[in-house]
């Protein structure tokens, strides 16, 4: 008997993320399915709390609110900086991702949000912070989860995991 989704267990998904503006975000099908480590925030808080009890062949349609998702959209985490900051041989894309330093010297990712003339807009928001996040899910398989994996807090692939 296989265990329902609940936390210390590897779930094995299909997914498709799909926008209210019904563009497909992100998406597992037709490729390789996403292992995750239930109950350790490796995927957005509303999706995990919806997928609890789940079981193996289960299909979904979750509806994730921005607050459970990847948060509301924080107009203060966007600052305008000069394209010179950035390095010279980039070509600067909307949704392009920079690691920047915080105020405590820890590494978090920048989001480019514009870039006007020699101006570029950046903000500290997930590009899809303040966005409703429907998804379509099949369960491919659900396994308790190794000592190794808890300890680590994430799952890992066939054959185990190395870490470099």
């Amino acid at each position: 008997m296989k265990p329902a989704i609940a936390d210390g267990h590897v779930v094995t998904i299909h997914y498709r993320l799909t926008l209210d503006d019904g563009s497909v975000a992100d998406q597992s099908f037709g490729g390789e399915p996403m292992p995750y480590l239930h109950g350790s925030q490796n995927i957005v808080p509303g999706l995990e709390r919806q997928l609890a009890g789940k079981k193996i062949g289960d299909k979904l349609e979750v509806v994730v609110p921005a607050n459970e998702g990847y948060g509301e959209y924080d107009p203060a985490a966007e600052q305008t900086v000069p394209k010179s900051q950035f390095p010279p041989n980039v070509e600067l894309t909307v949704g392009m991702a920079f690691q920047t330093r915080g105020r405590n010297g820890q590494t978090m990712p920048v989001y480019v949000r514009a870039v006007k003339d020699d101006q570029v807009t950046v903000t500290a928001n997930h590009p899809l912070a303040g966005q409703r996040l429907n998804f379509t899910i099949e369960v491919v398989d659900v396994r308790r989860a190794t000592a190794d994996e808890k300890k680590h807090g994430h799952a890992h692939g066939p054959g185990g995991h190395h870490h470099h």
